[in-house]
């Protein structure tokens, strides 16, 4: 785990965490970009513009970021993978900005540099400052948060180190939330503590513009 106690340590232990999983190459060969760029292509484009809250125009395909040429590897599982995401996220109950604290802070319990990198920026563009990005790396117990961002923030934790919510968390949850959101919000860390993982195990490079677990 990632210690919060000052920015030194936190920035030594970053170093130390992307080299573990960013320093040595992918774990499995992506498949020949020429022989499945339309479909890689596709599939980046169905969650770009699928994506509630702050949808973005599909970028040219020659820049069709590489993941989706391994993961296509797995193609059927890559698709239901995706299609669990458009659902968190481009049918999602939650509104924008209350999803993004909940993926990065999930992202950084998971020290996933990908998945975490990627998620500030989009967290920005849901209205999320760089402020409260580094009261992400801190969590529930960071002063600035509202009473339901805090909740979240602890239920996030909660599931991350025991698989469950507690009462106390709940019920202040069930103040805000609907039922909807509600069941949403251990599916939304389920699916996005997938996704890290993945990630990580895989050791898949850092996109474009992904300053890994550095981004602020």
């Amino acid at each position: 785990m990632i210690n919060d106690s000052n920015d030194k340590d936190v920035a030594s232990q970053v170093v130390a965490r992307e080299a573990e999983i960013l320093g040595k190459p992918p774990r499995i060969e992506p498949l020949p970009e020429d022989q499945v760029r339309a479909e890689a292509h596709a599939s980046w484009t169905e969650l770009r513009s699928n994506y509630a809250g702050m949808p973005v125009e599909p970028g040219p395909i020659e820049n069709t970021p590489k993941i989706f040429f391994t993961m296509l590897r797995r193609e059927e599982l890559w698709r239901a993978v995706s299609n669990m995401t458009i659902a968190l996220t481009g049918k999602a109950a939650l509104p924008v900005r209350l999803r993004e604290l909940v993926i990065l802070r999930t992202g950084w319990l998971c020290q996933a540099p990908f998945e975490w990198g990627e998620h500030v920026k989009k967290g920005k563009d849901a209205g999320i400052s760089s402020a409260e990005i580094e009261q992400l790396i801190v969590g529930s117990t960071a002063a600035e948060w509202d009473d339901l961002e805090r909740a979240l923030l602890a239920a996030v934790e909660q599931l991350h180190e025991n698989a469950m919510i507690d009462d106390a968390t709940w019920h202040v949850l069930e103040q805000s939330l609907s039922p909807e959101e509600l069941i949403e919000l251990p599916i939304l860390v389920g699916q996005f503590t997938t996704v890290g993982y993945f990630q990580n195990a895989l050791r898949l490079p850092l996109g474009v513009n992904n300053d890994g677990l550095a981004a602020r």
